[in-house]
């Protein structure tokens, strides 16, 4: 389980340029695989091989200024809530606020670590002008600069080092299914519906996050635990419908499990917060079930379920392969297609291919359709293997694998999907030197 950093403070004090450095960093080092980052405010984090996931609450706040300071409240008390440590970044060059005051207030209360981040520290005149932020009886502070990375190591260090350890889940060999999706959209009713009346059945399992359940599920033929974070505790002081609430909850459970059910409301369509939702799952390399709920309430006509998927699977390229099911959880229409279908993508998921029926069906194709030429030179691939890895990735050894262009990276994936049926599977890609 990867622990939770957020990052907290005011408008326009350099949250995000220090989000993205601490980003980049792991980037660099451990992400081969190009691709648009499509949340900005959400990613993992890498530092003395150590790994978290890192929140910049400053991409959830919109409005003006009085409804920035009730924002700004409740992302801190949610990060308070949520997250393993907190990072309070304050501004050297306006110094102390209103603002900061009040964030500093409600952190003072907590037993957990926080680190007061002092920026754009860049010269010795602006070290002297920090020693103001002692009156925010946080303690000592760390000063940096998050535009040229200057004492974002000393935090990065000290920030690790206050993680809790890092517990390994308990191996029940079952797969786990994530029921995740905005609020409103379901998943309670789906879950309820998918346990029925028969609640003796279940058997809890105290889940090894610290706030998520897991419930064994054993009917018809299938055995699962079942990741809900529907009915997880409610926050009194926390508007149900605040993005960065949904998000928060929904990173605990996803890293928790292997397959993800993205439930959402047919009547609401699509939305922002529900590709939020798609791409953590994918960017945490889990399968993934789309479950189009309430699809009792939607007027039909012949094509309604055509246009509606085409419609999702434009939202979510480059990953499309990805199974959409129209369920209604009230008349439990098709929810047991939808827990086959989560079965199905846990076996993708795990699927191992053998080295030598992977060359012998995709050598003829690359022959066939070869990389194109750069600047005169011929790539030629000779051999290619499944990586030893808890999900799939394949490597395909090159004479030149640093001029294979995403284009034919893309081109690969979908010959492998189309051969070997990947459905619902984020699968990764390296080309490697022979």
């Amino acid at each position: 389980m990867s622990a939770i950093v957020a990052i907290v403070g005011r408008p326009n004090v350099g949250k995000s340029t220090l989000f993205n450095r601490m980003i980049k960093r792991r980037d660099a080092i451990v992400d081969e695989t190009s691709g648009v980052t499509r949340d900005r405010h959400y990613g993992k984090s890498d530092w003395n091989g150590r790994e978290f996931s890192l929140i910049d609450t400053g991409g959830y706040v919109v409005g003006s200024d009085d409804i920035f300071e009730k924002e700004i409240d409740k992302q801190v008390e949610l990060a308070i809530d949520e997250a393993d440590a907190i990072i309070f970044v304050v501004d050297v060059a306006t110094g102390v606020t209103g603002m900061d005051e009040e964030v500093a207030q409600l952190l003072r209360q907590v037993e957990k670590p926080i680190f007061l981040t002092v920026n754009k520290v860049d010269n010795a005149l602006r070290e002297a002008d920090a020693v103001e932020f002692y009156s925010l009886g946080l303690g000592d502070y760390y000063t940096i600069s998050s535009i040229n990375g200057s004492g974002t190591g000393e935090l990065l260090d000290a920030v690790v080092e206050s993680l809790p350890e890092e517990v390994e889940q308990e191996d029940t060999e079952l797969p786990r299914f994530a029921v995740v999706g905005r609020p409103n959209a379901g998943k309670s009713s789906f879950i309820n519906a998918l346990l029925g009346e028969e609640r003796y059945i279940v058997t809890d399992i105290a889940g090894t996050t610290r706030d998520s359940v897991d419930t064994k599920y054993n009917r018809f033929g299938f055995e699962f635990n079942l990741v809900d974070t529907a009915g997880i505790r409610r926050k009194a002081k926390v508007k149900e419908d605040l993005e960065f609430y949904t998000v928060m909850r929904s990173v605990r459970a996803i890293e928790h499990s292997d397959v993800c059910l993205l439930v959402l409301d047919a009547t609401r369509g699509f939305e922002g917060q529900d590709l939020n939702i798609f791409w953590l799952a994918e960017r945490n390399k889990k399968g993934v079930v789309i479950l189009v709920n309430k699809w009792d309430l939607v007027e039909k006509e012949t094509n309604t379920v055509k246009q509606f998927e085409a419609y999702i699977k434009k939202q979510i390229e480059p990953f499309t392969d990805v199974p959409v099911i129209f369920i209604s959880a009230l008349t439990k229409q098709r929810i047991f297609k939808a827990i086959e279908t989560a079965v199905d993508v846990y076996a993708n998921k795990t699927k191992r291919i053998s080295t030598s029926k992977l060359n012998d069906v995709m050598l003829p194709i690359i022959e066939h359709t070869p990389p194109p030429a750069v600047k005169g030179k011929y790539i030629k691939i000779k051999f290619c293997t499944q990586l030893p890895t808890p999900i799939p990735q394949f490597a395909f050894f090159a004479n030149l694998p640093q001029y294979v262009k995403d284009p034919y990276r893309r081109f690969i994936e979908n010959k492998l999907r189309s051969n070997f049926n990947f459905n619902g599977v984020p699968i990764q890609i390296y080309f490697r030197k022979k």
